[in-house]
């Protein structure tokens, strides 16, 4: 009897230490997801940046075919 106590003694130490670790890390990813969720990603860019992307108007088969071959 004693043995199986001891036994489930220590599976609820073990149950207990990962619950503790879970929450540990569930709260350090919030931390770290409210972080990067203050951060202002679509702002635009500062210093001497060059706009490098100018659309071409072309037709709409054209884009049709590009779409098609490389799957788009």
């Amino acid at each position: 009897m004693t043995r199986l106590k001891s036994s489930f003694r220590d599976l609820v130490k073990v149950l207990i230490v990962f619950t503790v670790c879970t929450c540990v890390f569930y709260m350090a990813l919030r931390m770290v997801h409210e972080e990067y969720e203050r951060q202002h990603r679509y702002d635009p860019p500062g210093g001497t940046a060059v706009k490098v992307y100018q659309p071409v108007d072309q037709p709409w088969t054209d884009r049709l075919s590009i779409f098609f071959r490389l799957g788009e």
